[in-house]
């Protein structure tokens, strides 16, 4: 049995949904106590609970002790991992792109595609937005090999939620190839989405643009920056983010949900800046794909290496976890990373 102690490193929920994903992949029963016990809300959230059981009922599993608060969880996954449709809805507006990166390792080695349809939030602070799994996460996996399709029905914003994400994927032909850029290169292209949700009148989406443009013209570069007004979304938000891509085949993203009392600008200003900080640290990678990539690194075949920004608790704690669990090699030196892979196969 593989037993995590949740209070460790950074204590987050990404510890948990971690520890199960690498569970079930593996096979083998977990057993996960003081879960979040450092959080304001210790214990299980909706969006925690609903990743604990998307897991058990994509392989056919067992779990006791899950439901919102708990602090303990026995979860026994099942024999294998057949793929299919599947539906969930988080109920609130709880991260659907979390639960997909749950899921997404279990659909790689499953045995047939798979086609997740999942409810809840797309935008919102401490969790990777939609544009940036779709535009910077992903783009890298399919480099590793992956072959995933992620699309947006409809904008959730905190609090409502109510949006809608659909995922494709196939299982790998083969084994996951590691990813190894260590020289950014130049910046070759920057491009970005200002979406807002039922804002048309306040102009926010091209006051979003039109900032953020203006002070990235001030360092020397163009930004093509695409609009979205939506009407779809139950309820007024937006979200804007922006993306670095290099002549070396990087990808560096930065993004900021709105907010009550956030204004336009400040939210361009902030992901303006957040990118413009990743990109002067000569990084591969951003500070959000730093820690997202380690879990892939970890069960492919070979040395990953890449740059970051810098180290993180998230980062450290993932490192720490997929040696535990999988029996990866991590090689931290300063602002490089290198993670030789186990080439896991089921």
């Amino acid at each position: 049995m593989i037993e995590v102690d949740g209070s460790l490193h950074s204590g987050s929920g990404t510890l948990l949904r971690y520890s199960v994903a690498l569970a079930t992949l593996l096979g083998e029963p977990l057993h996960m106590t003081r879960i979040r016990i450092r959080r304001d809300k210790p214990g299980l959230r909706p969006q925690h609970l609903k990743a604990i059981q998307a897991c058990c009922v994509f392989s056919g599993g067992r779990l006791e002790g899950a439901e919102v608060g708990s602090l303990e969880i026995s979860y026994d996954p099942g024999p294998s991992l057949q793929g299919g449709n599947f539906h969930w809805d988080i109920g609130t507006a709880g991260s659907t792109t979390m639960l997909a990166y749950t899921l997404i390792p279990l659909a790689l080695f499953a045995k047939a595609p798979s086609r997740f349809s999942i409810h809840g939030g797309l935008f919102q602070d401490f969790a990777p937005s939609f544009f940036h799994m779709q535009r910077v996460l992903i783009p890298v996996l399919q480099e590793m090999g992956a072959s995933i399709q992620l699309t947006m029905v409809r904008p959730g914003f905190v609090p409502r939620g109510r949006g809608q994400i659909e995922m494709a994927i196939n299982p790998l032909n083969g084994l996951l190839m590691p990813f190894s850029v260590t020289d950014p290169g130049k910046v070759s292209q920057i491009e970005g989405v200002a979406l807002a949700s039922h804002l048309e009148k306040e102009r926010v989406a091209y006051r979003m643009a039109d900032h953020a443009q203006a002070i990235l013209r001030t360092k020397g570069y163009e930004a093509n920056i695409e609009i979205l007004e939506d009407k779809t979304s139950v309820q007024k938000g937006a979200a804007f983010f922006l993306r670095a891509r290099t002549d070396k085949g990087c990808f560096l993203g930065a993004d900021q949900a709105g907010k009550l009392g956030r204004r336009s600008e400040a939210i361009a200003g902030f992901v303006t800046s957040a990118l413009l900080e990743d990109l002067a640290t000569k990084a591969t990678t951003d500070r959000h794909l730093a820690d997202q990539l380690i879990l892939f690194a970890a069960l492919a075949r070979g040395k990953t290496r890449f740059v970051i920004p810098r180290l993180t608790d998230h980062i450290e704690s993932n490192l720490w976890l997929v040696e535990k669990i999988l029996g990866a090699v991590t090689n931290p030196k300063g602002n490089f990373l290198q993670i030789e892979g186990i080439g896991f196969h089921r």
